[in-house]
């Protein structure tokens, strides 16, 4: 996932809305969002890659009211081919009963064993208590990414986020103009989980940014110009699908994910339901 626009008890009904951009090698085998077979509680896409660990997902939810989103630092000089696979994260939290610092607890010593990640871990279980908190083994010292020596999780207070393939709302051309946009579509929402085109149309923007207002991450230009747009295409890699997903204070949820090929015209699946454990609002 590239790109991950959020927004965090800001909008009357909604807990939590997110729109965002999975980019990927086109090669690369991924299942459809659906129910996953192995935890069946579980709702998202599954990485269906030969990899060190637990495959797991990009952005997903859980029944009983667990969400997580992750994105890969950028940060081509220290990646490790024989690093367990960051989504199986994703996939732990997913999958556990526990509170987010339960599982921060309980993994936090295995965060050394991943390239560079950013984390999002939700408990929308208890509508009266919801929280959610950023984890990154990463840390961005004079402009330059670095391992992180000290990781705990940052609980995110309400407002409207953007991440993708740096820290937590780093100015990159592509957060800063989503956040715009996506902002926009939030204040058109009634928050009845309709109208999903005013998030999507958005998620499928390619304007390239100029040059000069580019991050150096330490690929060349020509594939930082390339990497800049909400929706990226390039010859082998770009943004394989786009999620919306939305949920209620009442713990109604929607989920859409949009899958893009390239070939055929794009495939969308839409999930509703009902989280578990969510309290009505006023009990």
């Amino acid at each position: 996932m590239c790109l991950i626009l959020f927004a965090w008890n800001s909008h009357p009904d909604y807990s939590l809305v997110v729109a965002a951009n999975r980019d990927e090698f086109y090669e690369r085998p991924t299942d459809p969002m659906n129910w996953w077979e192995d935890f069946t509680t579980v709702l998202g896409a599954r990485d269906k890659a030969d990899v060190i660990g637990l495959p797991g997902t990009a952005l997903g939810l859980s029944l009983d009211g667990k969400f997580a989103a992750l994105t890969n630092i950028r940060a081509p000089s220290e990646k490790n081919p024989q690093m367990r696979t960051r989504g199986e994260l994703t996939a732990k939290f997913l999958s556990q009963k526990g509170s987010i610092n339960e599982f921060f607890i309980s993994h936090q010593k295995s965060f050394l064993q991943y390239n560079g990640f950013n984390l999002l871990t939700a408990d929308l279980s208890d509508s009266e208590n919801v929280e959610l908190s950023w984890i990154s083994n990463r840390v961005l010292v004079d402009g330059k990414i670095q391992h992180k020596k000290n990781i705990a999780p940052l609980k995110v207070q309400p407002g409207i986020y953007g991440l993708s393939n740096s820290m937590l709302d780093a100015p990159w051309p592509k957060v800063k103009s989503g956040v715009g946009y996506f902002a926009q579509a939030l204040a058109m929402d009634n928050g009845n989980l309709n109208h999903p085109e005013h998030y999507l149309k958005f998620l499928n923007l390619s304007e390239i940014f100029p040059d000069y207002q580019l991050p150096s991450t330490g690929v060349s230009t020509d594939w930082e110009r390339a990497l800049s747009p909400i929706f990226i295409k390039t010859e082998h890699y770009g943004t394989r699908s786009s999620t919306l997903l939305r949920v209620r204070k009442d713990g109604n949820f929607q989920m859409i994910e949009r899958r893009f090929n390239y070939i055929d015209e794009p495939e969308t699946t839409v999930v509703k339901g009902q989280l578990k454990r969510s309290k009505k609002v006023g009990n």
